[in-house]
C-alpha cells in the first residue's frame, strides 16, 4: 500500500503562488506533512495576544497572496487548536479571493469558557488552495421538479 501511495503523490500538481512579506517576522505557510491539503498560517506578532471567552480577534500573518485566477485560498480551522483550545475562524470558513491583495488575516473566535493565548510565530489556521467556479445567475418563475423538492434541514433523516 505504501508504494501506492507514493506512485499518487508524485502526480499531486502543484502551482507556484507568489506571496509577499509585508512584515519581516512573518512566516512562510508550511506544509505538516508530504499529503497535506492545507498549509498552515503563522500568527506574526510582537508579542502574544489573548483572546478572551466567546471573543473574536483578528491575527495578522503579515502575509499579502497572489493567488492565479480561478482560484481561490480557504482558512480553516486546526483541527488541534480548535479542540485543545477552542480557537478556530469565526467566519468557520474564510475566503481569499483572486484579486485580494492585502494582508491575509485570521478572525479567531475563542468558542472556549477560558481566555486563550497565541503567541508569535504560533499556527493559528490552515490554507487551502482551490479551484472555482463564478456563475451566471439566470431568473427563472418554476425551477425543474426532484423526488426531493424543496425538503431540506433533515428532510432526508438523520441516520
Amino acid at each position: 500500500m505504501k508504494n501506492s501511495i507514493k506512485i499518487h503523490a508524485s502526480k499531486i500538481k502543484k502551482m507556484k503562488v507568489e506571496i509577499k512579506k509585508l512584515n519581516g517576522k512573518a512566516i512562510l505557510p508550511t506544509y505538516g506533512s508530504e499529503y497535506a491539503a492545507g498549509a498552515d498560517l503563522y500568527a506574526c506578532l510582537d508579542e502574544e495576544v489573548t483572546i478572551n471567552p466567546h471573543e473574536t480577534v483578528l491575527v495578522p500573518t503579515g502575509l499579502a497572496i497572489e493567488l492565479p485566477l480561478g482560484y481561490a485560498g480557504l482558512i480553516y480551522a486546526r483541527s488541534g487548536l480548535a479542540t485543545k483550545k477552542g480557537l478556530a475562524p469565526a467566519n468557520k470558513v474564510g475566503v481569499v479571493d483572486c484579486d485580494y491583495r492585502g494582508e491575509v488575516k485570521v478572525a479567531l473566535h475563542n468558542h472556549s469558557e477560558l481566555a486563550q493565548t497565541v503567541a508569535a510565530g504560533e499556527r493559528v489556521a490552515q490554507l487551502v488552495i482551490t479551484p472555482y467556479l463564478t456563475a451566471e445567475f439566470v431568473e427563472k418563475e418554476e425551477l425543474s421538479e426532484t423526488i426531493r423538492g424543496g425538503g431540506g434541514f433533515g428532510s432526508t433523516g438523520t441516520k
